[in-house]
């Protein structure tokens, strides 16, 4: 779902410039040098994300390699074969038994504690999937398959399988093999819900007002009479050829502007039904809450949760530096401020921004292309009333 880019800040400090030209000029002053400031806070977050990602690939290669040993009994072959032929995404730790049951449990604990989760709370987070629908016909043949780990970068060339006797197979990433594969990922959408819960409350924590994660179903709380909202009545993001071995996306969507209060606020909206590129989606669902904003204007940073994030850690790096972020009577845009945060190496192994839209208005309605033209969102106002 990721689009492949590198990372230019001044071209998107220009394409920001472009955008809000109406704005004043001491406005679009006070953005560049409130973007300037994350780098006391950058390096830190950089050497935690690369922290996170080596803890959860090598978590789910351990994974990898003992489901794979464990097909040598063919009664847990057989009960898995069932499973993934059932199931698009199959909870593995619940399924297995025994000492398995016990590694796998360890690496969902590992893999939870580094993407900063609560793992008691957040439950199991393994999963397990057929590589691709073509291999559907030799599993149920019967054919013993290899387990392979999900892997987060967008340009990888070969993929590792292993069979039940421990050896390696090195795979091609674009094509998928005729063998059939079991591909050990992250439950993206579990880790999401529990991820934005985690990153609202640190944002709290840090001083960054912030409302809880709304979904597709949420419903913010009610003013008086009702209140103004913008809703999504469509979204599509382009295409893009990835590995196989990488599965469907789990978005979410930083919306960002001043509170009531004067001061500034993130709102997180997961977007759980936005699955894949090239698909347009009609969600209805709510995106800015205009009670909570002072101005008439709000950004949306979109992300995508690649299995490596540690919400705690992000959180606490947006929040370091919004919160060097003063309103001065007029609205300055948060965009880059919020891409500024994220760590350099996010932006090459590990994109997990996939596009931005500035100064969104309550009024706008239409369809608005993201400043990095990886998609676009059909958006309208939509008046919540009081029951």
């Amino acid at each position: 779902m990721r689009p492949r880019h590198t990372r230019r800040r001044g071209t998107l400090t220009a394409t920001a410039a472009t955008l809000v030209a109406f704005c004043a000029v001491q406005t679009l002053s006070a953005a560049a040098t409130a973007s300037a400031a994350p780098d006391r806070t950058a390096a830190p977050a950089a050497r935690a994300h690369s922290v996170t990602k080596a803890a959860v690939t090598s978590a789910q290669d351990r994974a990898a390699r003992d489901i794979a040993r464990s097909l040598g009994d063919t009664s847990w072959k057989a009960r898995l074969r069932t499973a993934a032929l059932k199931s698009a995404e199959v909870s593995v730790t619940d399924q297995a038994s025994g000492a398995l049951k016990t590694r796998l449990a360890a690496a969902d604990r590992d893999i939870a504690e580094a993407k900063g989760l609560n793992a008691a709370k957040t439950g199991s987070l393994l999963q397990l999937r057929l590589g691709d629908a073509s291999m559907r016909t030799s599993l149920s043949a019967g054919e013993e398959p290899w387990v392979a780990a999900a892997v987060s970068d967008d340009e990888l060339t070969t993929v590792t399988a292993y069979d039940s006797e421990g050896r390696a197979h090195v795979l091609d990433a674009k094509t998928p093999p005729s063998h059939p594969v079991y591909v050990v990922d992250v439950d993206g959408t579990k880790a999401l819900a529990a991820g934005l819960d985690v990153m609202r409350q640190e944002l709290v924590k840090a001083g960054v007002e912030s409302a809880a994660p709304q979904t597709v179903t949420g419903t913010p709380a009610a003013a008086a009479a009702g209140f103004w909202t913008t809703k999504i009545t469509a979204v599509h993001l382009n295409d893009d050829e990835e590995p196989w071995i990488k599965g469907k996306a789990e978005i979410y969507t930083l919306v960002s502007g001043f509170g009531q209060d004067g001061k500034v606020r993130v709102d997180p909206v997961d977007m759980p039904y936005l699955d894949y590129d090239g698909t347009v989606y009609r969600p209805n669902q709510i995106l800015v809450n205009w009670s909570s904003y002072k101005y008439n204007l709000a950004d949306a940073v979109m992300m995508e949760e690649d299995g490596s994030t540690n919400y705690r850690d992000l959180a606490k790096a947006i929040a370091g530096i919004l919160l060097t972020i003063v309103d001065g009577g007029a609205y300055i845009p948060l965009v880059n401020a919020i891409l500024d945060a994220i760590p350099d190496d996010w932006w090459t192994d590990d994109p997990d921004y996939v596009d931005s839209w500035y100064t969104l208005a309550q009024a706008n309605k239409g369809t608005y292309y993201g400043a990095r033209g990886n998609g676009y969102m059909t958006v309208e106002p939509y008046f919540v009333s009081q029951l």
